[in-house]
């Protein structure tokens, strides 16, 4: 959520960005908003002046009793009487304009960092770096990694709609033990990046939701269990950033880093052809997240810090990959920039998106109320960043594209401590 004191002090900056994205009448939703503000403003005065006013009389009241003027403190009585009717009027226009105004705030996105280019769709992202020189060249009978998953028994669809429906892959056998050994793999690599572990719940409430920013922009590609009014979580940032919400957190403990291994969970529906066959897009995936609440001022070299750590993680893989600056219109809703990581699928002869690494800046820490005291004593919003260290359906289709023989697959170096097995076949 955007700070309405920033909005003020850089309108100009803000309506740009917001343009940037797509939103042409971003001018006239800032002076709402900054409208709203003033009115809660005045309106919070009015009702102070009043409480205040109330007290006062409260006080005279009492004295007028004890020094026997009855009559002048029952007519002062009448007066606050008034005074407690108007107060109410003031108390309820004032929860109004505040619900106005965050609910007009929830509906604006993240104003893109500076240096995030226009345009309105992926075609327009920047590739800042690719390692395309040594892309695998695989005979023309390789298969797509959904025949692969086949022809070796390792991950069951068929299965998987009937337990649950299209989209819920069963991996079984050397197929399970690899998807284990790749979340066991990520896990140790976060934690030798200096992150501490964590085991969130899978199902979080509105709030939790809400804190993140997948309410309301994304409220229909999350599973709702509406009974329980709880949402299974698209990813473990929304559990893990929310540790923090409505905490102040020391600036010696800063920065904090966090890693998570969770099941995800997207609706995603509707689309069809070989960009949603086999492992290419799920209802339900693996992924291993890293998050970091951070001093302003240290949050874009955190960033830079967890750019390295993604493509370490490819280059042990021994996974050909591109890096792109996604664009204002391809940006997420919370983000104020991100940058995206696809892997080569060598049978597919296509790139699939893996990884997106962001930093939020303050939106996400404004919604939950994330501050540290600062060297003045003063708090002062974090920011928060996140990324996919990484997400495995793909990766996972990436290893069997990429590694096939003509007779097996080849299980990479850096995974065999890990799988117990050289090759599926």
């Amino acid at each position: 959520m955007l700070e309405v004191n920033n909005i003020r002090k850089n309108k100009d900056i803000a309506v740009a960005g917001l343009q940037k994205r797509g939103i042409v009448n971003a001018e006239e939703i800032l002076d709402e908003i900054i409208r709203l503000d003033d009115e809660r403003k005045n309106t919070q005065t009015q009702s102070d002046k009043i409480l205040n006013e109330l007290k006062t009389a409260s006080k005279e009241i009492g004295d007028l009793y004890k020094s026997g003027k009855a009559a002048e403190a029952n007519a002062k009585k009448a007066m606050v009487g008034d005074l407690k009717q108007e107060s109410t009027v003031l108390e309820d226009k004032l929860k109004s304009v505040v619900i106005q105004l965050e609910e007009k705030l929830l509906e604006v996105p993240n104003v893109p960092n500076e240096i995030v280019p226009a345009g309105k769709t992926e075609d327009d992202n920047i590739i800042e770096q690719d390692w395309t020189s040594e892309l695998p060249h695989l005979p023309e009978s390789a298969l797509p990694h959904w025949d692969i998953l086949t022809k070796y028994d390792i991950v069951d669809f068929d299965l998987g709609v009937k337990i649950a429906g299209s989209g819920f892959p069963l991996y079984k056998g050397k197929g399970a033990k690899l998807q284990r050994a790749l979340i066991q793999f990520f896990l140790d690599e976060a934690i030798a990046a200096g992150c501490l572990e964590i085991l969130p719940p899978h199902l979080v409430n509105e709030d939790t939701a809400r804190g993140t920013g997948q309410l309301p922009d994304k409220e229909g590609q999350m599973y709702h269990v509406t009974k329980d009014n709880l949402y299974l979580i698209p990813t473990a940032e929304v559990p893990v950033t929310n540790i923090f919400r409505n905490e102040i957190l020391q600036e010696d403990a800063l920065p904090y880093k966090l890693t998570a291994y969770t099941p995800c969970f997207r609706r995603e529906a509707g689309s069809y052809g070989s960009d949603v066959k086999g492992l290419n897009r799920v209802h339900q995936f693996d992924k291993v997240e890293m998050v970091v609440v951070s001093k302003p001022e240290n949050s874009y070299e955190i960033l830079d810090e967890m750019v390295d750590h993604v493509k370490q993680l490819l280059e042990k893989l021994n996974l050909p990959y591109r890096i792109l600056r996604l664009c204002a219109g391809d940006l997420g809703f919370t983000s104020a920039i991100t940058y995206d990581f696809e892997v080569y699928s060598a049978a597919q002869k296509k790139w699939l998106e893996v990884s997106s690494v962001s930093n939020f800046e303050t939106f996400q820490s404004n919604r939950m109320k994330i501050r540290y005291k600062n060297t003045d004593g003063k708090s002062e919003l974090v920011h928060t960043l996140n990324g996919s260290v990484l997400a495995l359906a793909r990766i996972f289709a990436a290893i069997l594209e990429n590694n096939q023989t003509e007779n097996s697959v080849e299980i990479p170096e850096i995974l065999k401590p890990y799988t117990g097995f050289e090759r599926i076949n």
